[in-house]
């Protein structure tokens, strides 16, 4: 059976596998539960500057990644996988949730293109059907940290990295809530007791408190999912 393959396209390959080398996800990646593979952009530059953007159509600061660098490293990345889907990082893109995570993780794996200086020419996404994700409202110098995110976001959800597959199951996200608040010994620490009901041994209480307290930071921080939430059919009306 094939294993779950990260390939990212990249012109800072060095920057890889970064944190994705360690924790759970460094000891998975070293056993073959997963793999991860870089290609290098710059090594598609047909100039022996091997230069991978110009100035863009139109005027403007910054460089644009050329579409003919960026489309020759795409075919070969897909030649030896074409099941990949292609990723392109973008603060434009569809706003990353868990729901296309579990997704992603379900599949193959991920083709990930990571954009430099200004972007990447549209043309090549468009020819390529890129997917367009963005990690938040923010911008960052390039598409490798975002592409290191999402890479570890999907790989601790396939199956045999994380030894108790439950513990995945009461996270953020996962039911539509934000996740309750953890405690552990010393059962008080400045002047700060653990709540009562989570050292009472009451399996059911301890379960009932966790989704109130769940469902009230939700409903105080992220309005916007705690009315998903309550409109779907297993919350709240």
């Amino acid at each position: 059976m094939p294993i779950w393959t990260a390939r990212v396209l990249t012109i800072f390959p060095e920057m890889f596998p970064g944190p994705l080398g360690q924790s759970l996800a460094g000891q998975a990646l070293e056993k073959g539960i997963w793999a991860l593979e870089t290609v290098d952009i710059r090594g598609f530059a047909s100039d022996k500057h091997r230069t991978v953007d110009d100035a863009p159509f139109g005027g403007g600061p910054g460089m644009v990644m050329r579409p003919d660098v960026v489309d020759a490293a795409i075919a070969a990345a897909k030649g030896t996988d074409p099941a990949l889907p292609l990723i392109f990082l973008s603060p434009r893109g569809r706003p990353l949730d868990q729901a296309r995570v579990r997704a992603l993780a379900a599949g193959p794996g991920a083709l990930v293109l990571c954009g430099r200086f200004e972007g990447v020419d549209q043309r090549v996404l468009d020819a390529h059907g890129a997917e367009e994700i963005s990690l938040g409202d923010f911008v960052l110098s390039g598409g490798e940290p975002a592409a290191i995110a999402l890479i570890d976001a999907c790989v601790r959800i396939v199956p045999g990295i994380i030894g108790k597959a439950e513990s995945l199951e009461e996270e953020s996200f996962e039911r539509g809530l934000l996740e309750y608040p953890h405690f552990t010994r010393p059962q008080v620490w400045q002047d700060r007791a653990v709540p009562e009901v989570l050292v009472s041994g009451h399996h059911a209480k301890v379960r009932a408190w966790r989704l109130a307290e769940a469902e009230r930071i939700t409903r105080e921080r992220r309005p916007d999912l705690w009315a998903r939430y309550t409109e779907g059919p297993g919350g709240r009306a």
